[in-house]
């Protein structure tokens, strides 16, 4: 079993929009996955509710649990366990990142977002986890995505080869409890998350 933490500590970076997507994804591969919201908005638990199916599992809990939690999916075999962040509280973001194998950092294309990964960058040092950023919300036809990666690479930390658009499939998709898999299979963000999933894999060795 391989645990995904996606962290952000600034608000509206896309943590749950991720999770879930990605949480979908590997459902589709034949991975068991299961989500655990430890954000106090529920955000993934409010989705899991309006989407009425039972997988993905959604657990809502407090960090404190994590151990437990984890323990639990592995034994009834989950193949990835994603854990979606709240975003200003470093507590719960450094009990996921050293319960995780990965710390996945989404960062929108802005100066503001790019500043505030620094924190999150800095708790995966301090849990000794490895992390990657996803750039998520990229205008199309438009510089940002380059010049981001540039300022990325400045922080010392690891970058998705794939990016996310800024895509309102993301949006619609959410509020009706579907992923965009599943809401429009053949769409650009369809493919923007399969490929992102399939390079975690990769990074994770998931075959």
């Amino acid at each position: 079993m391989k645990t995904i933490a996606v962290v952000s500590q600034k608000g509206g970076a896309g943590k749950t929009t991720i999770a879930v997507n990605l949480a979908i994804a590997a459902e589709q591969r034949g991975l068991h996955c299961a989500i655990v919201d430890l954000d106090p908005q529920s955000s993934a638990k409010c989705w899991h509710d309006i989407r009425r199916k039972e997988s993905p599992v959604v657990i809502s809990s407090h960090s404190s649990r994590l151990p437990y939690i984890l323990q639990t999916a592995r034994e009834n075999g989950a193949g990835l366990v994603i854990l979606d962040t709240a975003p200003h509280s470093e507590t719960v973001a450094l009990s996921a990142a050293r319960a995780a194998d990965l710390v996945l950092i989404p960062c929108r294309p802005s100066v503001f977002d790019l500043r505030a990964i620094v924190t999150s960058v800095d708790l995966a040092s301090l849990a000794q986890t490895p992390a990657v950023v996803v750039l998520n919300g990229v205008p199309s036809r438009s510089v940002l995505a380059a010049e981001a990666s540039t300022a990325i690479t400045g922080y010392g930390v690891d970058m998705a080869p794939d990016t996310l658009g800024q895509r309102a499939a993301f949006v619609h998709s959410l509020t009706v409890g579907l992923s965009v898999l599943e809401y429009e299979q053949a769409s650009k963000a369809a493919e923007e998350i399969l490929a992102v999933f399939r390079w975690l894999c990769s990074r994770l060795g998931i075959n």
